[in-house]
């Protein structure tokens, strides 16, 4: 495959693709032939199941009609309403662009991208793939890059693998998530002043007099007299009702479920009215209260909207400040920044509650915010950190190995230690991926399926065979199951190329032991 002078892709369900299409012209025409010929009472039902089926039926022509083909002149796509060519001179690289999902049967999604020479990318409807192991996707994947090879100049040697974890991956979706939130957040406190505005006068109304005028009979208590009905008592995601008796003063009232419980029919209660609206209902040892959203309760609302919107902006700000790095390196993670944010949360949701319009009217509150912003300012700074792009050159490596233990003048002991790594190939002291640590000192470093104490199931590792070829940060094409601020050695076990994951400073401490030459 390697050898092939042209490849072709196309849909390997080609034929229940045009099924499809002609369900969907034949649903959406019988739907219009009805419209027209004979209408009646099922014509909204008619027109959405046409509507559903001409949707299926164009999504279906689509990849019907869709074909990517490649041969020594460059890279053709087609798809139902374009069509371009793409010259290998112009193709910088070819890349796996992988999506994960959530179903149980289809964890990711593989598809090819372009990386032109003037910087744009572009996504090809073909091949694609739903397995992590798919024969045919490799296949396709392995011809189009030699013929990359062949006529034109790849900038990787190897298969760049961009995925939501790597630097490559826009950050447009958390810029307009961020957006969203602080819009919301913005809107909620619009709102504060207003609300502070009717709970204080909602505290200072009084009763209204006979001689209060109608004008003004808004902004003071108006009682007036009334017996249930009956009650209907719902749960607690539908409403309940209080039904009074000749449907004076009205003819129902929504409540809680515990409000309609407690009235009962025949009951004669007090209701207030205030603004126009029923406020209160007080009866014989019950009463029931509309609850009015204090002002705190949205200023916590807006906030949390402000904080929610830091994670997307932390992951923004991640991805600006790895651009420098190759679209395929696995960037840091962003819970350091979502600790700070939590932390944050802790001084400044009650800050907001007790002071939604007053924050710097108080010394109190003024001391509290101070120290507040203090401690988020050193939260942040830890998580900046904690964040920052360490590279394999820039760890030091000390010198000489660790100093073996005396114990009252006994013998050297090295004692044992457990590291977590993990090799990432299928090997004969790592099969089927079996390890997850790897244990130095005490006998030959070896890899374990547990942390310790003590070597059970543990299969030395050939250290005498093994030579370490370099060390990089994390890929996308490493898979998802490195952590993120792990580094990757790439060694050589006797011709066949292995890597080794593990946490910056504890690889360097595996190959000081299995490469003490190359340790640097």
């Amino acid at each position: 495959m390697t050898d092939a002078w042209e490849v072709t892709c196309r849909s390997p369900w080609k034929r229940p693709l045009w099924f499809f299409v002609g369900l969907g012209a034949a649903g959406a025409s019988l739907a219009v032939v009805r419209l027209v010929f004979w209408g009646g009472r099922w014509d909204v039902v008619w027109s959405a199941g046409g509507l559903v089926l001409a949707l299926v039926g164009v999504a279906s022509l689509r990849g019907a009609t869709a074909r990517v083909s490649a041969d020594a002149h460059g890279l053709h796509t087609r798809t139902l309403l374009r069509h371009r060519s793409v010259p290998w001179g112009e193709v910088a690289d070819l890349r796996v662009h992988l999506k994960y999902t959530n179903t149980p049967r289809a964890q990711e999604t593989r598809r090819i991208s372009l990386l032109l020479r003037d910087g744009h990318k572009r996504l090809l409807p073909l091949p694609r793939s739903w397995s992590p192991q798919d024969p045919d996707f490799d296949a396709k994947l392995e011809a189009l890059r030699a013929l990359h090879r062949r006529y034109g100049a790849p900038e990787s040697s190897h298969i760049p693998v961009v995925s939501h974890r790597t630097a490559g991956r826009g950050w447009a979706g958390s810029l307009s998530l961020c957006a969203l939130l602080v819009a919301g957040a913005g809107v909620a406190a619009w709102f504060v002043p207003g609300m502070v505005s009717d709970e204080r006068a909602w505290r200072s109304a009084t009763p209204c007099t006979a001689g209060t005028p109608a004008t003004e009979r808004d902004t003071c208590l108006t009682t007036l007299p009334a017996v249930i009905a009956r009650t209907d008592v719902n749960g607690l995601k539908q409403p309940s009702w209080l039904y009074f008796t000749g449907g004076r003063p009205l003819e129902r009232l929504e409540v809680s479920s515990d409000a309609a419980e407690d009235f009962e029919a025949g009951d004669r209660v007090r209701l207030t009215v205030w603004r126009g609206q029923v406020r209160e209902v007080a009866g014989a040892g019950h009463m029931w209260r509309e609850h009015i959203p204090a002002a705190g309760e949205v200023a916590v609302m807006a906030a949390v909207f402000v904080l929610a919107a830091g994670y997307p902006g932390a992951q923004v700000l991640l991805r600006l400040r790895g651009r420098r790095l190759p679209d395929d390196e696995v960037l840091p993670s962003a819970v350091p920044f979502a600790a700070a944010l939590a932390g944050t949360a802790l001084w400044l949701l009650p800050l907001c509650y007790l002071h939604p319009t007053t924050l710097l009217a108080s010394p109190g509150s003024i001391v509290w915010a101070a120290t507040g912003s203090l401690v988020t300012v050193g939260l942040f700074v830890w998580a900046w950190r904690a964040t920052r792009v360490r590279t394999p050159a820039a760890t030091d490596v000390t010198e000489g190995a660790a100093e073996p233990q005396v114990t009252n003048g006994a013998a050297e002991q090295e004692t044992e230690a457990f590291l977590a790594a993990r090799f990432l190939e299928h090997t004969d002291y790592n099969p089927h991926g079996f390890g997850t640590h790897i244990v130095l000192g005490g006998g030959p470093p070896a890899v374990t399926p547990h942390p310790g104490p003590g070597r059970f199931a543990a299969k030395r590792i050939p250290v005498e065979r093994l030579s370490v070829a370099g060390v990089r940060r994390a890929r996308g094409s490493d898979g998802d199951t490195v952590p993120l601020s792990w580094h990757i050695a790439e060694l050589d076990d006797a011709g066949e190329p292995v890597r080794l994951a593990a946490a910056p400073d504890d690889l360097v401490r595996i190959i000081r032991e299995l490469d003490p030459a190359k340790a640097r």
